[in-house]
């Protein structure tokens, strides 16, 4: 009976979960806001090293539609963010996460929108590529896109931009003691740290009681096999600020912030 009255989606959210969970995302910790919604999850983000975000614990939620991967989830920011492509209320601008639509006003090709091959890993990734090097095509905060222009033009001579981040990343040290969290400033610690169990049991209870052990393997292997063929397609790279990765290569200083 449970098995027949499961959305898909909620099988796709639950497999993705426990792969996150697994397999962390450098610089991410992921849990859901409710132990009994899949379709809700809280995202804490730590700010990459050698970066104006180095230091901050910056807070987010994911929020999944029902015809989730065939319609992309929403990513909003609770932590106050000045960014060229983050609006006011938190929402992000961006376009992995916009559906597949031709909209030629937009300036985005179908290619860089939504699509079913995407995941929550490609997102992360996408997002904190973004916070690092913005698009300044199609700003979401004018006034930012502005800033953050002057600043990355005078090669951080002009320092009104950096000097907002850098406020707003100080400001996240109380909610980071508050919530016991010890925030990564090196690279060393960015990528031990993030890799630890999640705390969130209830996922595990979840997959217990929906889906037996031979259907999770079988699922796991199909998950794994199509993160692997979006990577190998480019799918990260779709997104026009996904450039730099944070997955703790050789790649660090990529972000355009060396001057800051």
């Amino acid at each position: 009976m449970a098995h027949q009255s499961t959305p898909s989606s909620q099988k796709a959210l639950m497999m993705e979960l426990k792969s996150l969970q697994e397999q962390p995302v450098e610089g991410f910790r992921i849990t859901l806001v409710e132990e009994s919604d899949l379709y809700n999850w809280e995202v804490a983000i730590f700010g990459p090293p050698n970066t104006l975000y180095e230091g901050g614990y910056f807070k987010a939620h994911i929020k999944f539609p029902v015809d989730y991967p065939y319609s992309p989830p929403t990513f909003r920011f609770l932590t106050k963010m000045w960014h060229p492509n983050i609006y006011e209320n938190g929402d992000v601008c961006i376009s992995i996460l916009h559906p597949p639509v031709d909209d030629p006003q937009s300036g985005e090709l179908p290619s860089e929108r939504w699509n079913p091959t995407q995941n929550v890993r490609t997102i992360l990734l996408s997002v904190i590529s973004l916070l690092n090097e913005p698009n300044t095509f199609s700003p979401a905060n004018v006034d930012a896109s502005v800033m953050f222009r002057k600043w990355r033009d005078s090669k951080g001579k002009d320092k009104e931009y950096a000097e907002i981040i850098r406020k707003q990343v100080m400001s996240t040290a109380a909610e980071a003691e508050r919530d016991g969290v010890k925030v990564p400033t090196t690279l060393a610690e960015y990528c031990i740290q993030t890799r630890v169990p999640s705390q969130d049991r209830s996922s595990d209870l979840l997959y217990d009681d929906l889906y037996d052990d031979d259907m999770e393997e079988e699922d796991e292997e199909e998950d794994e096999s199509e993160m692997e063929s979006v990577g190998e397609a480019g799918g990260i790279g779709t997104v026009e600020d996904c450039g730099t990765s944070t997955r703790c290569y050789d790649n660090q200083d990529d972000s355009g912030n060396e001057d800051s």
